[in-house]
């Protein structure tokens, strides 16, 4: 989608989807990118509760550090192009020069990801699982990578397809290692190989399908685009450790304190999270070329319209969330791992509280992501992620994991009143702009 092109008002506008040029509805889009992430985070819960069942917390532990340690870093790597190449209404780079940064970023964060393995002090078996995260987690930037072209062409049913693809079978393979072996480590190298078949098989194929006559695929390395690229995206990959932070910080503080045992029923719990996540991301994902679009070619109506209602859905999600741990928390707790978690439900209820302001404000910063406003992020979340730390620091060691979750609402109400005033901003310059 182009900016110069006209963009309707309506949210159900269809143009019959097809090749790469056609715009499906956003309503397709957005069945489309549900169903994948339904699926997908399913996939994902389904990996923590058979580390619950077939292991014991620790293991799940030991791979929520994993997830800690290595996603501020592959995310930071990552430069969120993401959403740099699905905002990207006029085409300013081509596919190749997403790719060639993508690679570049990649092999660094890897050498990184493992000299903090090896001098890090870590447990032989934790260190080995963190590794293999590491290496899963970069495997998984180039189906990302390929994701971004397919939200600028708006073909969410191959995001959808990868996702399932990708859930499923990293689910059945971590499970199987880890009953075959007893351990963690060989299910996450079932997980890397079937991500790295996903990827050859399924995403980068169908990369040139979506392309456009005169548009390549090939990965060209030129320094002086790429460098211009990077400091775009720069603040995005910013923001983007920083969003990692916010949610890891407080298992750095649990890991400290009390060890790998609390970190797993932190882990189970926040885990639970994920469903409400799944459809605000599948939301925010399909309408992010609309909203950039709208914004791009100054539709002010529009652009509140659509943002009002998403962040109104974001709001009514993370009530239900609240009144599903009130009501059922330990119930819930005990069927998806075990009686052990279920001692923990008050922890559950405020970690539901924390995420309806997460919810909301994940679509506020669609909505700035939208509107290019890429370095307005970096303060907000620098001060969202201040605000946990020093939460996490006061409270973690007198109250444990429920001061934990208290931290990350202190620092969900940060984010989303940030969110607010530049969402605010965006609106009102747009408004300048047109008059």
């Amino acid at each position: 989608m182009r900016g110069s092109e006209a963009v309707g008002v309506s949210m159900i506008e269809t143009k019959e989807p097809g090749s790469t040029g056609g715009i499906s509805s956003l309503h397709r889009n957005f069945s489309w990118v549900l169903a994948g992430n339904l699926v997908y985070a399913a996939s994902q819960w389904g990996m923590l509760t058979a580390l619950a069942k077939l292991g014991s917390p620790e293991m799940v532990g030991q791979f929520g550090l994993g997830l800690a340690i290595t996603a501020p870093i592959i995310l930071f790597s990552n430069l969120n192009l993401l959403a740099a190449q699905s905002t990207d209404a006029r085409r300013e780079y081509a596919f190749g020069d997403y790719a060639a940064l993508r690679t570049a970023t990649t092999a660094l964060a890897l050498v990184l990801i493992f000299l903090l393995v090896a001098f890090g002090g870590y447990a032989r078996e934790t260190a080995l699982v963190v590794l293999l995260i590491g290496v899963s987690k970069a495997v998984e930037s180039f189906s990302d990578l390929t994701y971004g072209l397919y939200m600028q062409r708006e073909r969410m049913d191959y995001i959808a397809r990868s996702m399932v693809l990708r859930g499923l079978l990293s689910l059945v393979a971590l499970s199987a290692g880890v009953y075959l072996t007893g351990g963690v480590a060989w299910g996450v190298v079932g997980m890397c190989v079937v991500w790295a078949a996903v990827f050859l098989l399924h995403d980068a194929p169908n990369v040139r399908s979506v392309l456009e006559r005169g548009e390549s695929a090939r990965v060209v390395f030129r320094p002086a685009v790429l460098a211009s690229l990077a400091w775009l995206a720069l603040p995005l990959g910013l923001v983007m450790t920083l969003v990692s932070l916010y949610t890891n910080v407080p298992r750095y503080f649990i890991q400290g304190y009390f060890g790998e045992r609390e970190v797993g029923f932190f882990t189970a719990m926040s885990y639970i999270i994920v469903a409400g996540s799944t459809f605000v991301n599948a939301l925010g994902q399909a309408a992010s070329p609309r909203l950039a679009g709208y914004y791009a070619d100054g539709d002010t109506p529009a652009y509140r319209s659509l943002l009002v209602k998403a962040v109104g859905l974001g709001a009514g999600i993370g009530v239900a969330g609240i009144l599903a741990a009130v009501v059922a928390g330990p119930e819930i707790l005990t069927v998806l791992y075990s009686a052990e978690y279920a001692a923990e439900s008050g922890v559950f209820t405020l970690l539901m509280v924390a995420a309806a302001f997460g919810y909301v404000a994940s679509f506020l910063g669609y909505g700035m992501t939208a509107a290019r406003y890429f370095k307005t992020q970096i303060p907000l979340f620098g001060a969202t992620v201040a605000s946990v730390v020093v939460s996490c620091w006061l409270l973690v060691p007198a109250f444990g994991l429920a001061g934990a979750a208290f931290s990350l609402i202190i620092g969900g109400v940060v984010q989303t009143a940030g969110g607010l005033l530049a969402v605010s901003h965006a609106v009102n310059s747009l408004q300048k702009r047109e008059v």
